[in-house]
């Protein structure tokens, strides 16, 4: 009797050491990693943007742990009820394999990303979809609009640079225009929005701080110079291991490969947005930003790029757009021009020509330079007054202040309103256009 509940309790010790070693070994790559940077068979990091007509079409990305080797996602036209579930279309997903260990900082992981580009929509019409692998780890259900194919009004968000302490000092800006205006069609995130381009501690900031924010509001992100790593002596710059995994945006085949998913144009409604990635080749970008003005058949064009075109602050100066790319944003008679990278706040625009002009506040195009995360500059003032020689005229600045800016789009009128963190209103600028002129001018506080 003894010998044989010896040899149990030595049977029973040695299944607990056994199984013990085993989960250590299959979470070793886990070890001091928060839980929400872990991978596993729920999706996470769901991010919805534009790569088609966005009246008829959207892109979804997802990650998830190799253990979900085919994934799914379905979609459905909402109803009052969860009706909607027996008539959902599942499509399968494209799969990405992906090593986060190709950058030496980060977990040595390997993760799954999925991708979904749902078509054949119908023009504004508010969609449900969920994604996952088809059984039974699905994300909850999410909610979109698709845009509609003639003139109706639209509202979306812009921030500037998130990049530093993203989770501890950006989440609330994002989660406060999220209240400011839940109902915006897209957001645009306009450059730097992590420090540290291939570390994945910050990516898994960058999500966890928007939540399902980024699953919800359509994104248009930017490509900032932070998006690189930086350049070391003998070795081009990389762009971001995550970026083109983690967002499925539209691909300019008519540009170099290294421009991919971070040049390309979005025509939402009546507007048309250039994105353009203001780090490397820009010459090559001129032409395009050139051939997209001259084709736009938009009431409203809207640029954003990085680098600010009219840099407000010390030490920062983007010559060669200013010298090369505003001629030709004033000779198509652009809108607006959204930019970040220089940590302060500036609004300010081009007056149309005194001769050309019947009104002093006839403009040609407003420029706009923010910041959404804790890191902030100085401005550099004597600098921003050399910009006359440009034609530009500075009308509200500001420093130490993160932001976030509501843009509205009604018929012949553009409502810009930039609010601080505390979700107070800071700066107002009305643009009021005649479309068969295309005469603007400027009202603001």
């Amino acid at each position: 009797m003894y010998i044989r509940t010896k040899s149990a309790l030595l049977l029973f010790f040695t299944c607990i050491i056994y199984t013990f070693n085993s989960e250590v070994s299959a979470q070793h790559d886990h070890l001091g990693l928060h839980h929400w940077e872990i991978p596993s068979k729920d999706p996470d990091r769901i991010m919805l943007t534009f790569y088609d007509n966005p009246a008829t079409s959207r892109a979804v990305t997802w990650r998830t742990s190799t253990d979900i080797a085919t994934a799914y996602a379905q979609i459905a036209e909402t109803t009052v009820n969860s009706g909607f579930t027996d008539n959902v279309e599942t499509i399968e997903a494209k799969t990405e394999i992906f090593d986060l260990g190709m950058y030496k900082a980060n977990a040595s992981l390997t993760v799954h990303y999925h991708s979904v580009v749902f078509k054949k929509l119908k023009p504004d019409q508010l969609y449900v979809y969920r994604v996952g692998d088809g059984d039974n780890f699905w994300s909850e259900w999410i909610q979109f609009r698709t845009a509609k194919t003639a003139y109706a009004p639209t509202e979306f968000v812009y921030f500037g640079d998130a990049q530093n302490e993203v989770l501890d000092h950006w989440s609330r800006v994002i989660r406060m225009a999220y209240q400011t205006a839940p109902n915006a069609s897209f957001v645009i995130h306009a450059g730097d929005l992590i420090n540290n381009a291939h570390r994945d501690y910050e990516w898994a900031e960058w999500y966890k701080a928007g939540g399902f924010i980024h699953s919800q509001w359509t994104a248009i992100p930017v490509v900032g110079n932070h998006e690189f790593r930086p350049k070391v002596k003998g070795e081009s710059r990389e762009l971001a291991i995550q970026w083109r995994p983690q967002f499925t945006l539209p691909i300019e085949k008519q540009l170099n490969e290294t421009l991919h998913e971070t040049v390309y144009t979005v025509d939402y409604q009546d507007i048309r947005i250039i994105v353009l990635n203001s780090n490397d080749k820009l010459e090559e970008q001129t032409q395009y930003l050139e051939a997209q003005l001259k084709s736009s058949k938009a009431k409203w064009n809207i640029i954003t790029c990085h680098h600010s075109i009219f840099s407000p602050a010390k030490g920062r100066d983007f010559q060669f757009a200013r010298k090369t790319w505003k001629p030709i944003l004033d000779k198509y008679n652009v809108d607006l021009v959204l930019n970040g990278h220089d940590h302060t706040y500036a609004r300010g625009h081009v007056p149309q020509r005194a001769s050309d002009s019947d009104n002093l506040n006839d403009i040609t195009t407003v420029y706009v330079t923010s910041v959404s995360g804790p890191k902030q500059y100085g401005l550099d003032k004597e600098q921003m007054k050399l910009y006359v020689e440009d034609g530009y005229e500075s009308d509200k600045t500001a420093e130490q202040t993160q932001f976030y800016q509501v843009i509205t789009i009604d018929d012949n009128t553009l409502t810009y309103v930039a609010y601080t963190v505390l979700g107070e209103e800071y700066d107002r600028a009305v643009i009021t256009k005649n479309f068969k002129t295309g005469k603007k001018q400027l009202q603001q506080n």
